[in-house]
């Protein structure tokens, strides 16, 4: 259980990231200290800058420094990208919800 769940917060990690900018700005120390404290999960600094920097290159956030920190918000476009993804939360949902029942379905049909 323990690695699905790392492995569902590491994949979603551009969305959560997305998220919490929208609260704040944050550093890269931010956002490693953000992700441990919230789902306990402690992802390495190298994984936390590429995907900053994928998401800057992508134009969803915007760097700047601020006393020997780079500091990240949204831009607009992060803005409305992050706004979508949050409204499409039940249609994810429903998604994941008739992948899982298909799933099952699945397996007690290979099973008998």
């Amino acid at each position: 259980m323990k690695k699905m769940h790392e492995r569902i917060i590491k994949n979603f990690l551009d969305i959560i990231v997305l998220a919490e900018l929208r609260n704040r700005p944050m550093s890269g120390y931010d956002v490693i200290a953000y992700i441990h404290n919230k789902f306990h999960l402690l992802v390495s600094s190298g994984t936390v800058y590429s995907l900053l920097y994928s998401l800057e290159r992508k134009g969803l956030i915007q760097g700047a420094w601020k006393e020997r920190k780079r500091i990240y918000k949204l831009t607009e476009k992060g803005q409305k990208t992050i706004k979508t993804i949050l409204n499409a939360n039940d249609k994810i949902r429903a998604l994941l919800l008739a992948l899982l029942k298909n799933q099952q379905i699945n397996a007690k049909t290979t099973k008998h």
